[in-house]
């Protein structure tokens, strides 16, 4: 490896050490003391390399700036942000990463002995264009964590070489790291925006090398929650209504085929993703996501609606629903006069000899959030693949050029050479 992919990857691995997955179950910020831990550790480094402002909140958000430094009599330049996310995804699997370093040679890849877990490019021919490459992987029980820790240590080294070297030019660089990105959104939605006053911002919190997301999922959860009327079974007859089949009632109004597994695309989908009931009662948790909007409140009101007919079938039982936005798509928050930030990122793509693969993420980023605020703010790879999996592996070079991105982005910004490119 060259000495910027060791530096990557020694950030890498001392990042991802640290357990910082989050809990949904949770109803503070952070939802897990690993966040606030790692968050300490990034504004010890910050600080330690110079940057200004260095402010850690209540809530676990770090935000930094790195100061301009420019020139005697050059004009002054947008000031750029980058933010990333602290937390790693709960899917079952273990906290703790244990993540490491293996030469890619064609053959299979051992994850773990012990648990016989392999990743083999048989079954996952996206490592095939890694061939000679060092990938960084999971020991097969856990997550890799390069989302978004990969993030990270791209923008952590790139502002710590602008702090270290005198004859870079580059205009204010703002940080926002941020917890609770994969639960909802939640940390991002803490961020005093007094403290990330940017021109233009970015996200990297997006999979393989090219990758260029502007279009997100709208987004929204429901619960619905169903009181039925319990009784023993002796004397249940006309009496007894059962919370759990009432809820299943209004689940079978659904569209089988509008769910995650039949959808691609930007083809939205109700997801019912939790199910919790006993004689008495039941709670159904849903998501709600379309890339359109119309259909996204389409889908609103046909939960609505379904609530409504089975209250009206079940006159004795009592169905409450509640329903909250939790992130919009990017794209609708695009327009002529704000569109720079798109732009600069596939120039500076092109710059880089990278080749864009514009995306429509069937997810969100804090980017989508950001974005409704009047910050718009598209997302670029990490660099990474399978997301959310033991099967995760993170390219070293790609996980360079995605550092070297941030790096462009900056430079392009200070030296105004941004022009519209293809969209």
């Amino acid at each position: 490896m060259n000495p910027t992919q060791t530096a990557l990857a020694t950030r890498f691995l001392r990042y991802s050490a640290i357990s910082s997955q989050s809990d949904a179950s949770q109803t503070t910020v952070p939802t897990s003391p690993g966040q606030r831990e790692l968050a300490g550790l990034l504004a010890d480094e910050l600080r330690t390399a110079g940057a200004q402002d260095v402010h850690l909140s209540p809530t676990a958000v770090l935000t930094a700036r790195i100061p301009a430094r420019l020139p005697d009599g050059h004009a002054p330049v947008p000031a750029v942000g980058f933010c990333v996310h602290l937390d790693t995804v709960d899917v079952d699997l273990s906290p703790e990463v244990h993540a490491r370093l293996v030469d890619f040679d064609g053959s299979n890849i051992c994850l773990n002995e012990e648990l016989d877990l392999w990743l083999r490019p048989d079954e996952h021919p996206e490592l095939l264009p890694y061939l000679g490459d060092r990938l960084l992987v999971t020991d097969g029980t856990s997550v890799l964590g390069a989302d978004d820790k990969a993030g990270i240590a791209s923008v952590m080294e790139a502002v710590v070489r602008l702090l270290d070297d005198p004859t870079a030019v580059h205009g204010d660089v703002h940080l926002a790291i941020v917890p609770d990105e994969e639960i909802g959104l939640r940390g991002v939605r803490t961020l005093d925006l007094q403290r990330f006053p940017v021109d233009h911002a970015w996200t990297l919190d997006s999979c393989e090398i090219g990758e260029a997301v502007w279009q997100t999922f709208n987004a929204a959860e429901a619960t619905i929650r169903v009181q039925g009327v319990s009784a023993h079974p002796m004397s249940a007859k006309g009496v007894l209504v059962n919370p759990i089949l009432v809820a299943h009632d209004i689940v079978a109004q659904f569209d089988r085929l509008e769910t995650p597994e039949h959808t691609a695309g930007t083809d939205g989908y109700v997801w019912v993703t939790d199910v919790d009931g006993n004689q008495s009662s039941c709670t159904l948790q849903l998501n709600i996501r379309d890339h359109g909007l119309e259909r996204f409140e389409q889908r609103k009101r046909a939960i609505a609606e379904a609530v409504e007919k089975a209250r009206t079938e079940h006159p004795r039982v009592t169905i409450t629903l509640e329903t909250s936005d939790v992130y919009g798509n990017i794209n609708d928050a695009v327009t002529d006069a704000n569109r720079a930030g798109i732009d600069l990122m596939l120039q500076a793509m092109d710059s880089l000899g990278l080749t864009p693969k514009p995306l429509a993420m069937r997810g969100g980023t804090d980017g989508s959030w950001l974005s409704r605020q009047g910050i718009l703010t598209p997302n670029f790879f990490t660099g990474a693949h399978n997301f959310h999996s033991i099967h995760e592996f993170l390219p070293m070079a790609s996980f360079e050029a995605s550092h070297r991105l941030v790096l462009e982005l900056i430079r392009l910004v200070a030296t105004q050479e941004s022009q519209p490119v293809g969209r």
